[in-house]
């Protein structure tokens, strides 16, 4: 979206200053559609060398993508409908343990409103009566190198491992095969 706008910030100091507006400066609308109606003045932003930019509704179009992907020419699910497909795919038995278990974990999920949206959309697409209950816990921009961490660092993780040429020759399936 700042590409749009003339900025080409593509070397890995423009990144970060990408990831700095992106955490400083953008939110995820819970209802995108009312929300340019809703839109103040744009809100400056100070890049480094002192030139300022103005940003108005790509503060919330920028994070639409996650529940969006189309909007930025992708063809997967929005993260939503990864949620609910994974929670559909489990035992019948457990949903509505995991239903009401649903902690948000990562980077994007630390926008403000990302946790109300993921709820309210997720909403959507259960049934009616069901109760669910999102946690976000305060350390959850690092929760997954943590959790990653953790797994590398046990005893167990080397029989984890798909080599290469198990991949190539069996493809997705075996992960299936060697994690579960």
């Amino acid at each position: 979206m700042l590409r749009r706008g003339g900025y080409n910030l593509t070397t890995s100091a423009e990144r970060e200053i990408v990831r700095s507006i992106k955490e400083d400066s953008c939110y995820v609308a819970f209802n995108p559609e009312k929300e340019e109606g809703r839109l103040g003045p744009p809100v400056d932003y100070r890049l480094p060398d002192g030139e300022i930019i103005k940003l108005g509704a790509e503060r919330f179009q920028a994070p639409e993508a996650l529940f969006r992907p189309e909007l930025i020419g992708s063809e997967c699910p929005g993260v939503h409908e990864c949620l609910y497909y994974s929670l559909m795919k489990s035992d019948r038995d457990l949903r509505t343990v995991l239903y009401k278990q649903i902690v948000l974990a990562g980077g994007s999920t630390m926008y403000q409103g990302y946790g109300d949206r993921l709820l309210n959309e997720v909403r959507k697409l259960s049934p009616e009566a069901t109760k669910i209950t999102i946690s976000a816990p305060p350390q959850r921009k690092y929760s997954t190198w943590v959790g990653g961490s953790i797994l590398a660092s046990l005893a167990t993780f080397n029989s984890m491992w798909v080599t290469r040429e198990d991949y190539q020759e069996k493809g997705a399936s075996c992960l299936k095969d060697t994690l579960l």
